[in-house]
């Protein structure tokens, strides 16, 4: 039976899970960039853009607001929101369980040894 779950490690595991699931994000997000800018879709967005507006469209420029650079610190910031998110809610969660265990009793498992 499973009655308790201690916080801490809950709040350990949660954290590396995160900072995992950041990486893989930010390493997703400029292989993307990367396969998205060689195909030549920003250029072509960009040159829709031009074509729609028409001559007013010198001062716009969607290049800019795609950059790697960008892209990526925006792919970092959400990573770093996840990372405080996730183990905030993960730590809370083990309080409600210990707190709903202590009142109906746990959750029973049944373990092999095989």
């Amino acid at each position: 039976m499973v009655s308790r779950v201690d916080p801490w490690s809950v709040m350990k595991l949660a954290f590396i899970l995160s900072f995992a699931v950041g990486i893989m994000m930010v390493v997703a997000t400029a292989v993307l960039w990367g396969v998205v800018n060689e195909l030549g879709v920003f250029t072509q967005i960009d040159q829709l853009i031009r074509d729609i507006i028409g001559t007013e469209s010198n001062n716009v420029n969607v290049l800019q607001y795609v950059e790697f650079s960008r892209v990526i610190s925006l792919s970092a910031l959400i990573a770093i929101v996840n990372l405080v998110i996730m183990t905030a809610l993960a730590t809370i969660m083990a309080f409600i369980y210990n707190i709903t265990a202590a009142i109906v009793g746990g959750i029973h498992l049944t373990l092999t040894d095989e």
